[in-house]
Protein backbone atom coordinates (compact mmCIF):
# COMPACT_ATOMS: atom_id res chain seq x y z
CA UNK A 1 0.00 0.00 0.00
CA UNK A 2 1.22 4.00 -0.75
CA UNK A 3 0.20 6.62 1.16
CA UNK A 4 0.78 9.87 -0.28
CA UNK A 5 2.13 12.22 2.58
CA UNK A 6 1.54 16.11 2.11
CA UNK A 7 3.50 18.67 3.95
CA UNK A 8 4.60 22.58 3.62
CA UNK A 9 1.08 24.05 5.12
CA UNK A 10 0.90 26.51 7.63
CA UNK A 11 0.06 30.17 7.88
CA UNK A 12 1.02 32.83 5.14
CA UNK A 13 0.29 36.59 5.66
CA UNK A 14 -2.18 38.05 2.03
CA UNK A 15 0.76 38.33 -0.94
CA UNK A 16 2.73 35.81 0.96
CA UNK A 17 3.91 32.49 -0.45
CA UNK A 18 4.16 28.81 0.23
CA UNK A 19 5.11 25.40 -1.02
CA UNK A 20 3.11 22.46 -0.53
CA UNK A 21 4.58 19.00 -0.99
CA UNK A 22 3.09 15.52 -2.01
CA UNK A 23 5.27 12.53 -1.89
CA UNK A 24 4.45 8.72 -1.74
CA UNK A 25 5.15 7.03 1.09
CA UNK A 26 7.00 3.99 -0.61
CA UNK A 27 9.20 3.55 -3.86
CA UNK A 28 7.02 4.50 -6.79
CA UNK A 29 7.15 3.93 -10.50
CA UNK A 30 6.19 7.39 -10.58
CA UNK A 31 2.51 9.03 -11.28
CA UNK A 32 0.19 8.91 -14.37
CA UNK A 33 -1.22 12.03 -12.46
CA UNK A 34 -1.44 13.94 -9.84
CA UNK A 35 -3.80 17.05 -8.96
CA UNK A 36 -4.08 19.00 -5.95
CA UNK A 37 -7.37 20.05 -4.17
CA UNK A 38 -8.80 22.14 -1.74
CA UNK A 39 -11.82 22.61 0.38
CA UNK A 40 -12.50 25.31 1.95
CA UNK A 41 -15.32 25.15 5.45
CA UNK A 42 -18.64 24.84 3.77
CA UNK A 43 -17.32 24.71 0.30
CA UNK A 44 -17.35 22.34 -2.17
CA UNK A 45 -13.87 20.73 -2.87
CA UNK A 46 -12.03 22.21 -5.92
CA UNK A 47 -9.25 21.20 -8.42
CA UNK A 48 -6.92 23.64 -8.05
CA UNK A 49 -4.19 22.27 -10.14
CA UNK A 50 -2.73 18.61 -11.57
CA UNK A 51 0.15 17.40 -13.78
CA UNK A 52 0.36 14.57 -16.01
CA UNK A 53 3.32 12.19 -16.37
CA UNK A 54 3.26 13.55 -19.77
CA UNK A 55 4.43 16.83 -18.18
CA UNK A 56 1.15 18.93 -18.97
CA UNK A 57 -0.56 21.00 -16.54
CA UNK A 58 -3.35 23.25 -15.77
CA UNK A 59 -5.04 25.25 -13.28
CA UNK A 60 -8.20 26.11 -12.14
CA UNK A 61 -9.24 29.93 -12.88
CA UNK A 62 -9.00 31.14 -9.72
CA UNK A 63 -5.14 30.28 -9.28
CA UNK A 64 -3.79 31.10 -12.87
CA UNK A 65 -0.72 33.14 -12.58
CA UNK A 66 -0.20 32.73 -9.06
CA UNK A 67 0.07 28.60 -8.69
CA UNK A 68 3.06 26.50 -10.44
CA UNK A 69 2.91 22.95 -9.89
CA UNK A 70 5.47 20.91 -10.67
CA UNK A 71 7.28 17.07 -10.56
CA UNK A 72 10.33 15.31 -9.77
CA UNK A 73 10.35 12.28 -11.40
CA UNK A 74 13.77 11.18 -9.61
CA UNK A 75 11.92 11.77 -6.15
CA UNK A 76 8.53 10.82 -7.01
CA UNK A 77 7.58 13.76 -5.63
CA UNK A 78 4.96 16.54 -6.58
CA UNK A 79 5.01 20.41 -5.42
CA UNK A 80 2.44 23.08 -5.64
CA UNK A 81 4.27 26.82 -5.60
CA UNK A 82 1.85 29.11 -4.26
CA UNK A 83 2.51 32.60 -4.30
CA UNK A 84 0.45 35.63 -3.95
CA UNK A 85 -1.77 33.93 -1.33
CA UNK A 86 -5.19 35.70 -0.58
CA UNK A 87 -7.49 35.17 2.15
CA UNK A 88 -9.66 32.89 -0.30
CA UNK A 89 -7.16 30.42 -0.46
CA UNK A 90 -7.40 29.28 2.88
CA UNK A 91 -8.50 25.62 2.82
CA UNK A 92 -7.15 21.95 3.68
CA UNK A 93 -4.90 21.10 0.35
CA UNK A 94 -5.08 17.50 -0.87
CA UNK A 95 -2.93 15.51 -3.24
CA UNK A 96 -4.51 12.62 -4.95
CA UNK A 97 -2.35 10.53 -7.51
CA UNK A 98 -2.69 7.91 -10.04
CA UNK A 99 0.22 5.77 -8.93
CA UNK A 100 2.26 3.68 -11.28
CA UNK A 101 3.17 0.97 -8.39
CA UNK A 102 5.45 -1.78 -10.08
CA UNK A 103 7.12 -2.31 -13.46
CA UNK A 104 4.03 -3.51 -15.41
CA UNK A 105 2.51 -0.39 -15.25
CA UNK A 106 -0.08 -1.30 -12.53
CA UNK A 107 -1.97 2.21 -11.30
CA UNK A 108 -3.37 2.84 -8.22
CA UNK A 109 -5.40 5.40 -6.74
CA UNK A 110 -4.42 7.41 -3.65
CA UNK A 111 -5.50 10.66 -1.59
CA UNK A 112 -3.12 12.11 0.89
CA UNK A 113 -4.18 13.04 4.49
CA UNK A 114 -4.10 16.71 3.97
CA UNK A 115 -2.94 20.15 4.97
CA UNK A 116 -3.92 23.15 6.35
CA UNK A 117 -3.07 26.15 4.58
CA UNK A 118 -4.31 29.55 6.18
CA UNK A 119 -4.34 33.03 4.32
CA UNK A 120 -4.72 35.87 7.24
CA UNK A 121 -3.04 39.15 7.88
Amino acid sequence: QVQLVESGGGLAQPGGSLRLSCAASRSIFGFEYLGWYRQAPGKQPELVAHITSSGNSDYADSVKGRFTISGDNAKNTVDLHMNSLKVEDTAVYYCYGRVVINAEGAIENYWGQGTQVTVSS
